[in-house]
């Protein structure tokens, strides 16, 4: 069973810095792709960044030169460094992977959301 878990998330002021981390654990072959979403309240969820395997990022107009997706494929491990954050991110935040299972069929997962909530 794959399990996505996130740490990282809490209160902090306007302008400062939050990391973010999402560590893939339980049986699959490779990790495709992963990424972060976020969700405020009364809005929808939304693409935060994304990286594949390779390397290559997405990111959100919103939080473009501000936030930072990398992952560590050695430890199935994907990060957002956060600087400069603004009230408007404040959100529950959800990592998302990508996953060729073990039968080599490809399956969406989800962690459980983390709060992130910016003081203005």
């Amino acid at each position: 069973q794959v399990q996505l878990v996130e740490s990282g998330g809490g209160l902090v002021q306007a302008g400062g810095s939050l990391r973010l981390s999402c560590a893939a654990s339980g049986s699959f072959f490779n990790i495709i792709a992963m990424a972060w979403y976020r969700q405020a309240p009364g809005k929808q969820r939304e693409l935060v960044a994304s990286i594949t395997s390779g390397g290559t990022t997405n990111y959100a107009d919103s939080v473009k030169g501000r936030f930072t997706i990398s992952r560590d494929n050695a430890k199935n491990t994907v990060f957002l460094q956060m600087n400069n954050v603004k009230p408007e991110d404040t959100a529950v935040y959800y990592c998302n992977a990508d996953l060729r299972r073990s039968d080599l069929m490809i399956r969406d997962y989800w962690g459980q959301g983390t709060q992130v909530t910016v003081s203005s």
